[in-house]
């Protein structure tokens, strides 16, 4: 592999837009580069370290366990650096830096709070005015900065990041998944099952079991139903990132391997106006954030894997 000190940096860009969309022309899009020039990085890249960091799926580019293992660093690097141009901009100008934050409840009590002292941390000089509800805010009326949103994009006259896309699974409190885990999946429809009954039905049907589910409480908030499940009510589908930090330190357990994958439309995404595109607050948050999800990606990948 070529020393680091002759190593195509700039290569770099091009492998993070690719890893973190999946998707070359996307990658492209972000970057504001042709297709081919993308494709073509990504070539370089892998040429210079001797080995592939993705496996080609059709349109779809996937990262091998190489390729995760250098996004875990390429992501801290930039969000590393781009706390250093924020800080040389602080130092510059003396002055402190508010940054509006909108998110939905269940994402800002599940995921964001738990990590938000490392962000403070990396930026002791940005406070965060953070805003949670259920209703889609117009951030450039309302003067936010940056929004977490749940859906398909694009919308209009902002720009959005993909933050993850996250499977739906069954977890439940310690006491009752570890009764369930090894049993057929049809032991669930006799348990006390949360949430939406017509997700419970898809989840179901898609194991080819023609099961009505019968939910005993009903949430419109995905916080309120982790906690739920937290407290022993019943069996609950999950998205699995946002149930991740509960499932690390064993206050949720997954009851089985099944995953409910939904369509795009319910992909999480940070968004933020295009006059914001090179605010260098707006960049070190957004590059925070996805440095976050790789990181907790792949604790849960190792969790699953030493559990096998």
């Amino acid at each position: 592999m070529t020393s680091l000190d002759r190593f195509p940096l700039h290569y770099l860009a091009a492998f993070r837009a690719a890893a973190q969309t999946e998707n070359l022309r996307a990658a492209a899009e972000s970057l504001h580069l042709t297709h081919s020039a993308v494709s073509q990085q990504i070539r370089g890249l892998e040429a210079a370290l001797g080995f592939e960091v993705f496996q080609r799926q059709g349109r779809r580019l996937a990262l091998n366990p190489a390729g995760q293992a250098l996004q875990r660093a390429v992501e801290r690097v930039f969000a590393e650096l781009q706390a250093g141009l924020v800080a040389a901009g602080q130092a510059h100008g003396s002055r402190a830096q508010t940054l509006r934050v909108t998110a939905l409840p269940s994402f800002a009590q599940r995921w964001l709070m738990p990590r938000l002292p490392r962000w403070q941390a990396l930026q002791p000089c940005i406070t965060l005015d953070l805003h949670t509800g259920q209703q889609v805010i117009d951030l450039t009326r309302e003067g936010y900065h940056v929004g977490l949103r749940v859906g398909r994009g694009p919308w209009p006259g902002l720009v959005s990041e993909r933050l993850f896309h996250s499977p739906l699974i069954a977890v439940a409190a310690p006491a009752l998944a570890h009764r369930l885990i090894g049993q057929p999946l049809q032991a669930l429809a006799a348990q006390p099952l949360l949430d939406d009954v017509d997700v419970w039905r898809q989840w179901f049907a898609q194991a080819g079991l023609p099961v009505a589910p019968v939910v005993v409480a009903n949430f419109n908030d995905a916080g309120v139903l982790l906690q739920a499940a937290e407290q022993g009510m019943g069996v609950a589908l999950a998205r699995e990132l946002i149930a991740g930090d509960a499932l690390l330190d064993g206050r949720l357990v997954r009851v089985a391997a099944q995953a409910l994958d939904l369509d795009a439309g319910r992909d999480y995404h940070v968004v933020y106006p295009e006059g914001l595109r090179g605010d260098p607050a707006v960049r070190a948050f957004c590059d925070w954030l996805h440095a976050e999800v790789a990181a907790l990606q792949q604790r849960l990948r190792e969790t699953t894997a030493a559990d096998r």
